[in-house]
């Protein structure tokens, strides 16, 4: 294309001759302002505009800042030539972002080439789409795209990339699909007879099963099909081999699709699937032809172990899998045997047996010394999944010496895990002891406060514990190099349960308090304070050496740090007092901890949360996978006899409920005392809205909520949308509800928010995407005033009822819900009003009323805009006079002083606003102004 731009030709040649930084930045800056002259001329060929953003586009890909030429860009995109028609797609796709205002000038212009039948055209839109990626474009072209890729006129590549670019636009922004609502028809793609739209049809289901499972359930037996036709029938392109593998990539998506759902109740379903793994195991016995081919074969067969693990860990196709494991785990691949321990571990983790695995247990030990940490990192999880009664011991010791050596990267997690197998498969108290405080003191800083506090939990709560527990800590303690958590467990265990060993030869009240004070000077502050209490408990059960710890606690009464003072002060109150009733009272043995979940199992688990493709098991042991099991598949619907244990009826929330579970909606509780029985103000279009325009018929409403917290923001005969708000500070909080007024269930409702510059709005939780006939959902939001802004955020709510629909509403969040009111006297305000002075700060405005002047609802129309209303000062009753001060979270507190002067006989009114801020006092104006004018009745 250069080639037939010569002056483009000519400026890279000169860019790439500049031979320091100075003279190309010479040579830019002389082409950015002939460029500029150029644009501004306006008089401008299709072909020259396309060689100077070609220009501009060079200069962006070398590192330059390109802010013009982007209406150049968006102008190309409407030629009807191709090659200026690509170049204005790629200026948009690299000189625009997602949030970038240019972008809604192109979206029409992306419409039209998507309802072209020309499919370059449709390509070039479909690759913008994906590339950009905003919500507002998801949002206007989304059901474009899902069309072109269920038309049956798409070409092949089409469909190829309108299933990517939905991908894309999927994952970027979940909400914005409606995936329930066109499962069907994706799903039907799958027979397509072009196996790489099944490919790309395949990943974009993958990602929305994920999420729908019940939807997509249909995916299922489709999966099964095309497997069979390309793995036993060979019914394939010889186009789609790789290396004597049949789509490699498409057998992986479905063998991995197909472990997102339980096994079929299908005879023929389950038979088909059988006779696909076997063809895949009995084909892993062919010896690779080079490595291409190794990679390709196995990878399919470590998918399809994964997969047969899944339907049945105790079938003969595992049994056979289990064998090939073995010796992959010891192969001279480093990725072979990465893969082979973390299918093992897959093995593991869902097993009934686990004498197949132990037999590789010297190997897999072995792993942890491999020279790549990925595969140490697999050979822990095994041993970790593997461990049981039997081989605990050996595989805990075997983990504590080389916790020494581990990498740092992952002796946290090898904490965890040694602590969790300790407490799980211990057979006796003293073994689960003796491990716990030796890796308190080998892993020092990489063992969190969950180790130790499971390991007082425990003690606590089983007696004959107790005893064994406080001899060892104490001869821990007297180690050298004890470290600080190993302090704390001995410091607790030996205030509860020291008085049980008191009678042993160095264990003595005294020795045990001259061990840990001998420790507390390299302690940090907390651990101190957990010493303090200690030395309290000591004089309760020691009272023979209560004179050497008052004097500890003389001379931390005297310390800087407060909570050390404030102990020290406290407990040496207690320990001098006349009698020892209190000191006995507060010294009472702690009773055992309820029983709960271990905090390192929760620890462990968030270590190890999904990642965008979820993976369908969790490292651990058969019964926290079977529980995972039944929460995964607890929404499908019950399949058979033989799998109702796993399975419960789905139940679709409509939204009816009041709140979320947390307590978001306390404070709002319902639309009590809301007038919602209205039926005026049909105002729905069946086609989306351009961005920024609002629902016609919607200020109506809005009007009247700047200044009340409470009421009715929209209606018409599809929905009706309510609000309640609350502010205080720069903080707010405003739930919308949206009621359904028709006989029919509203799918796909989505809501997006338009944001405004300084005005923080974050959502919770994204509302229900169906509400049912006659319901109704809810939606908070948090809001946070951070410096001035001006305008209203915008919401953008679209649902299918028949036929899409469309509504933009206006917020009804200004600056003046942030504001508080205050009280003053007559000579406080009139005080505050003379060092604000008038000038710039100063707004008076002379305004005619269109409806009759109520005075009393002015009153309260003054009080709800959030001005307190000062009484007596004014000399004229009619007149109001409001104080208040607005709030944001950078800018500080801001004074607004208001006087409205109202001429009832004439309809007019006087407003003067004064503020210490220019911009405050010109945005508060702007807000009231029209309110005075046509709601003051």
């Amino acid at each position: 294309m250069s080639s037939n731009m010569r002056g483009l030709t000519v400026f890279i040649a000169d860019i790439r001759n500049c031979r320091v930084r100075e003279l190309e930045e010479k040579r830019i800056n002389k082409e950015m302002a002939n460029i500029r002259a150029k644009f501004k001329d306006g008089n401008l060929n299709g072909y020259q505009k396309k060689k100077y953003v070609c220009k501009l586009l060079y200069m962006y890909i070398l590192g330059w800042d390109i802010d013009f030429g982007h209406m150049e860009a968006v102008n190309l995109i409407s030629s009807n030539k191709y090659s200026e028609k690509q170049i204005g797609y790629l200026g948009v796709t690299l000189l625009m972002h997602e949030n970038s205002d240019l972008t809604r000038l192109v979206i029409n212009s992306i419409r039209k080439d998507l309802e072209e039948l020309n499919e370059i055209y449709n390509c070039l839109a479909l690759h913008a789409i994906a590339n950009i990626g905003g919500r507002e474009m998801a949002e206007s072209l989304s059901f474009d795209v899902h069309r072109l890729l269920i038309s049956p006129n798409s070409k092949s590549f089409v469909k190829k990339k309108a299933a990517l670019t939905l991908l894309r636009l999927y994952r970027k922004h979940p909400d914005v699909i409606p995936a329930t609502d066109w499962a069907e028809r994706i799903i039907v793609l799958m027979d397509d007879t072009d196996l790489g739209v099944t490919l790309c049809v395949t990943s974009l289901i993958m990602a929305l099963a994920q999420d729908n499972l019940e939807a997509y359930l249909g995916c299922y037996a489709k999966a099964v099909d095309r497997l069979t036709k390309i793995i036993v029938e060979k019914e394939y392109s010889t186009d789609y081999v790789y290396y004597k593998v049949p789509i490699p990539w498409l057998q992986i998506k479905l063998l991995r699709l197909l472990q997102y759902y339980p096994a079929s109740d299908d005879r023929n379903i389950r038979n088909k699937l059988h006779n696909v793994l076997q063809t895949i195991i009995n084909n892993s016995q062919d010896a690779p032809k080079n490595v291409q081919h190794a990679n390709a074969q196995n990878a399919v067969l470590f998918e399809a172990i994964n997969l047969a693990i899944h339907l049945d860990c105790e079938s003969q196709i595992v049994n056979q899998a289990a064998v090939l494991l073995g010796r992959f785990i010891i192969s001279k691949e480093t990725n072979i045997r990465y893969l082979g321990l973390e299918t093992m571990a897959h093995l593991a983790a869902c097993v009934d047996s686990l004498e197949p695995i132990k037999k590789h247990q010297d190997t897999i030990l072995l792993s942890l010394r491999d020279k790549d940490i990925s595969v140490r990192r697999r050979g822990l999880d095994l041993l970790y999944s593997m461990c049981d009664v039997t081989n605990a011991k050996a595989i805990v010791a075997e983990l504590l010496r080389y916790l020494n050596i581990a990498d740092y990267a992952l002796r946290e997690e090898m904490v965890l895990k040694i602590a969790i197998l300790t407490e799980r498969f211990a057979t006796e108290y003293q073994w689960y002891v003796d491990i716990i405080l030796q890796l308190l003191s080998t892993a020092g800083d990489h063992v969190g406060e969950e180790v130790w506090y499971r390991v007082v939990q425990i003690v606590v709560n089983n007696e004959e514990l107790q005893e064994y527990a406080a001899r060892t800590v104490l001869i821990h303690l007297r180690s050298p190099s004890c470290h600080e958590n190993l302090v704390k467990v001995g410091g607790y265990i030996l205030g509860e349960f020291g008085i049980l060993i008191a009678n042993i030869s160095g264990a003595s009240p005294m020795e045990q308090f001259n061990t840990l004070q001998s420790k507390f000077g390299m302690c940090t502050h907390q651990t101190r304070a957990l010493l303090l209490t200690t030395y309290l408990k000591f004089i309760n059960i020691f009272p023979e050496i209560k004179g050497e710890i008052l004097a500890v606690f003389n001379r931390y009464r005297h310390v800087l740090d407060s909570e050390l003072q404030q102990r020290a002060a406290e407990y040496m109150t207690i320990a001098t007092m006349p009698t020892d009733d209190l000191l006995q009272t507060v010294c009472e043995e702690m009773p055992p901890f309820p029983e709960r979940e271990s905090a390192l199992l929760s620890r462990l688990h968030q270590k190890h949360s999904d990642t965008e493709d979820k993976r369908t098991w969790v490292i651990g042991g058969k019964e926290i996978n079977k529980d995972r099991e039944t929460a995964r598949f607890s929404t499908l619907g019950s399949r058979s006899n033989s799998t109702d244990s796993k399975f419960k009826n789905e139940t679709v929330s409509n939204g009816n409920n009041g709140n979320d579970g947390n307590g978001e909606f306390d404070f709002l509780h319902d639309l009590e005392g809301l007038d919602l029985s209205r039926q005026n103000g049909h105002a729905t279009t069946s086609k989306p809205l351009p961005a920024g325009s609002i629902t016609p018929g919607s200020e109506r409403w809005f009007g009247k909520l700047l200044y009340n917290t409470e009421g009715v923001l929209f209606e018409d005969s599809q929905l009706q949308v309510g609000v309640k708000s609350e502010y205080h500070g720069h903080l707010g909080r405003l739930a919308l509800y949206f009621k359904n007024k028709t006989q029919t269930t509203i799918t796909s409702f989505t809501t997006v928010v338009e944001h405004v510059k300084n005005l923080v709005i974050t959502t919770p939780q994204q509302p229900a995407t169906l509400i049912s006939p006659s319901g109704q959902i809810q939606q908070l939001f948090h809001l946070e005033c951070q410096n001035l802004f001006k305008g209203t955020p915008n919401v953008r709510i679209s649902f299918i009822s028949g036929t899409l629909h469309t509504i933009v509403l206006k917020l009804p969040i200004v600056l003046t819900k942030f504001m508080e009111p205050i009280e003053l006297n007559g000579q406080e305000f009139f005080t505050r009003w003379k060092q604000i002075g008038g000038g710039s700060r100063e707004k008076q405005s002379i305004l005619q009323s269109n409806v009759p002047i109520n005075l009393q609802g002015l009153r309260a129309m003054i009080s709800g805009f959030r001005y307190g209303i000062l009484e007596e000062v004014d000399p004229n009753p009619d007149n109001v006079v409001g104080a208040s001060v607005l709030h944001t979270a950078q800018g500080g507190m801001t004074g607004c002083l208001m006087r409205l002067e109202p001429n009832v006989e004439a309809q007019m009114y006087r407003l003067t606003v004064r503020t210490t801020s220019e911009s405050v006092t010109n945005e508060i104006c702007t807000i009231m102004e029209p309110r005075l004018t046509n709601d003051s009745s």
